[in-house]
């Protein structure tokens, strides 16, 4: 055991201080930190200071592109936020770095997609939105794999609410971009489209499955937890706009919004003719029809080539595109036309237009509960006879019925699907037929207009299923004619049938619901969508009889021609109007066509007439305004007599060449012979102005059927018209050649 002793003096060392010895410094402690510092001198030649920035762009904070660059990664939100407007001041202030800035600029904005801040999201939105207005769309090309990449990346972010920014942001590319964002959306080939598809119906609770082929693909509704802001309307709407913009360009490739539409040039809007295709023997026939009006107006670039059995060696066109499949399958001895067509009969093998078939049907099948319940929570809403509804529940309900018309426009086109898939919009539009046709509570200019619109709509969807229900089937009788079954349709479709039948009416002549109002003019957009209804009114069967009902159609006709005849000649509709009623009228001599609806047998025959003799009105009253519009009613006209059509016979003809005289000379009563629209009209477009000829020609050669004395006054006329009006022009050659050729 230790002595007491010991203990004692290690008790007393523990707090003795140590003596320092003489000389010797104070020990430094183990863990102390040096702050000692050493100074240099600053190079003042290479410093910033010294150097001139004068033609270096900056911004009103002399903040140059790389300086922004460099705070649009700052850790600290509110910088990035205000490096977004930096970038767009640098940019509206020099407009020439846009280009040469894209690459390193997008770079770093697309990570700022996906950023958890709201501000710089919504930034950055209207940042891209201003940018890609003043960027060119080859310019944007290269770097839209990159952008896409990033969006969809954000489209499955935890947050819903950056799903939601990354769909608005989706929706920016689609007016810009379309054909990049939907390209692969069918796995058809490469691309982002079904991952942005699958990024759609992930935001509206809908899981997708797949196996390794394309058939046993399925969609399933499935709730989830993080779709909880989609509760809100405004961000559904969102969504479902952003999907049928999306489906509108995928399946239907023309502009998404109705903005884009009425951008375009009235006679640039193609005509469809989708509800034509049932009634066609074949797809090649349709095809055929459907070729009438096509063609350049700008004949000086087009290459007239003509058919030989055996080509001259040295006539062979660079630009002549080789097809050993076609040649092969040719006829060795197919020495005219007809042969020629007819070998290529057998040539419409499948395509993909099946799959797309398949595959819009199991995305149809995927949004059927979405869409219904869009239509239960806004159709009691919105058609509340008491109250206006508001504009969210409005387009919410609208952009629904706009994503049933693209999937059902084409999958009732199919008829192996159309049986099994009128009962599906059957019930989507069962919810809405007892509050059609739609009104507002409230008169309201905008308001109506929207309830127009939804009318127009549902119309067009109501009429797919009169148009698939009375689809033909053609038979073969025992005298080699094609037969037509009855197909029957039930009640409640044909009480819809009337209901719209009466709608489409009252808007072609422009008469509200009480008919007290002012007409209103109807829109191209409205007047395109209609077709579809009208062609289904018009082919109506009645009943077991097995007949058109005359009465139905020759009252929804004689609306169509009056309406026709009633819009200016300035109008956006003219052109749709001119060519729609043309390609009525052909169908009586179109081979193929099997359809009931027969123009000679709509009991209009002298509506027929007056429309067709308002024609040559019109062509004075357009000139070379609207060379597209000008060229198809030249086209109609010379269609019609070309195939012999009931309306325009011998004794008719002599009235048109009366009502062509002045748009080749005018004769004033002090100033004499004046040069009428045709000069400016050839002169703009060369192929215009001999289509004129050629049309003159065809009706100068009906004067040896008609000999009676104010018919061949007519026909001189026309003739001493053209001489006047192509006299000293290029013109003048091609009509002594075309006029000698058919005397």
């Amino acid at each position: 055991m230790p002595k007491s002793s010991k203990k004692k003096k290690e008790k007393v060392a523990d707090f003795a201080k140590a003596k320092l010895k003489l000389g010797k410094g104070k020990k430094v402690s183990s863990n102390v930190v040096d702050t000692s510092f050493k100074a240099r001198s600053i190079a003042l030649p290479t410093q910033s200071i010294t150097v001139e920035k004068d033609n270096v762009p900056t911004t009103r904070r002399k903040q140059t592109f790389g300086d922004i660059l460099s705070l649009l990664k700052h850790h600290n939100a509110g910088v990035r936020k205000d490096a977004i407007f930096s970038v767009k001041e640098l940019f509206n202030d020099y407009p020439d770095l846009i280009t040469g800035s894209m690459a390193p600029l997008f770079s770093v904005c697309a990570r700022l997609i996906g950023d958890t801040d709201a501000g710089i999201r919504k930034a950055l939105l209207s940042f891209f939105e201003w940018l890609l207005a003043r960027v060119p769309k080859d310019d944007l090309i290269p770097h839209a794999p990159f952008l896409l990449l990033f969006t969809t990346s954000a489209q499955t972010h935890i947050f819903p609410e950056i799903r939601v920014d990354a769909v608005r942001l989706l929706n920016l590319f689609i007016g810009t971009l379309p054909e990049y964002v939907v390209m692969g959306w069918n796995e058809s080939g490469s691309g982002l489209g079904r991952r942005i598809l699958d990024g759609y119906l992930g935001l509206l609770n809908i899981s997708t499955k797949f196996g390794q082929n394309a058939s046993d693909g399925l969609y399933s509704a499935k709730s989830s937890q993080s779709g909880d802001v989609l509760i809100h309307p405004k961000s559904k709407l969102v969504v479902l706009r952003s999907l049928s913009n999306f489906l509108c360009y995928a399946v239907c490739r023309r502009p998404a919004t109705e903005a884009d539409v009425s951008n375009q040039s009235p006679a640039m809007l193609p005509l469809p003719t989708w509800f034509l295709r049932p009634f066609f023997a074949s797809a090649r026939l349709y095809e055929e029809h459907g070729r009438l009006f096509n063609g350049s107006i700008m004949g000086d670039q087009e290459k007239h080539m003509f058919w030989a059995p055996e080509p001259a060696s040295d006539s062979f066109d660079e630009d002549f595109a080789y097809n050993s499949d076609t040649v092969v399958s040719l006829p060795v001895a197919a020495s005219c036309l007809t042969e020629l067509f007819d070998s290529f009969a057998d040539r419409n093998g499948p395509s993909d237009s099946a799959n797309d078939v398949d595959f819009l049907m199991r995305l149809a099948n995927a949004l059927h509960p979405t869409l219904i319940a869009s239509y239960l929570e806004c159709a009691p809403v919105i058609f509340s006879p008491s109250v206006n509804p508001s504009d969210t529940d409005l387009q919410l309900l609208t952009t629904a019925m706009e994503i049933t018309r693209t999937l059902y426009s084409v999958i009732l086109q199919s008829a192996s699907q159309a049986a099994t898939r009128c009962d599906d919009l059957k019930a989507l539009l069962g919810h809405l037929s007892c509050y059609f046709p739609f009104k507002p509570a409230y008169k309201d200019v905008k308001m109506e207009q929207a309830f127009q619109n939804l009318n127009v709509i549902y119309c067009e969807l109501a009429s797919l299923l009169v148009l698939v229900l009375s689809f033909p089937r053609p038979k073969a009788s025992k005298q080699g004619r094609t037969l037509l079954p009855h197909t029957k349709v039930d009640k409640k479709l044909q009480m819809q049938a009337e209901s719209i039948r009466i709608y489409v009416v009252r808007l072609l002549k422009g008469e509200g619901e009480s008919g007290a109002q002012l007409p209103r003019p109807i829109t191209p957009i409205a007047y395109i969508a209609l077709l579809p209804s009208i062609w289904a009114l018009l082919n109506q069967l009645d009943g077991p009889k097995d007949h058109l009902d005359e009465v139905v159609s020759s009252s929804v006709l004689s609306a169509v021609l009056d309406h026709a005849i009633r819009t200016p000649s300035s109008s956006a509709v003219k052109h749709v109007t001119i060519e729609f009623l043309a390609r009525l009228l052909l169908l009586e001599k179109e081979r193929g066509y099997v359809g009931v609806f027969n123009p000679r047998n709509a009991a209009a025959d002298e509506k027929w007439l007056q429309w067709i003799l308002h024609l040559p009105r019109v062509l004075w009253e357009l000139g070379d305004s609207n060379l597209s519009t000008s060229v198809t009613l030249i086209q109609a006209l010379l269609r019609l007599l070309q195939r012999g059509s009931f309306v325009v016979h011998h004794g008719h003809v002599a009235l048109l060449c009366a009502r062509l005289v002045p748009f080749f000379t005018i004769t004033h009563p002090s100033r004499g012979k004046i040069t009428g629209p045709f000069r400016k009209l050839a002169t703009s477009s060369p192929r215009a102005g001999r289509l004129a000829l050629d049309l003159s020609a065809t009706l100068l050669v009906e004067r040896v059927k008609d000999v009676s004395e104010d018919s061949s006054s007519s026909f001189q006329d026309l003739d001493q018209a053209i001489r006047a009006a192509i006299k000293g022009t290029v013109e003048e050659d091609y009509w002594v050649r075309l006029a000698n050729s058919v005397v």
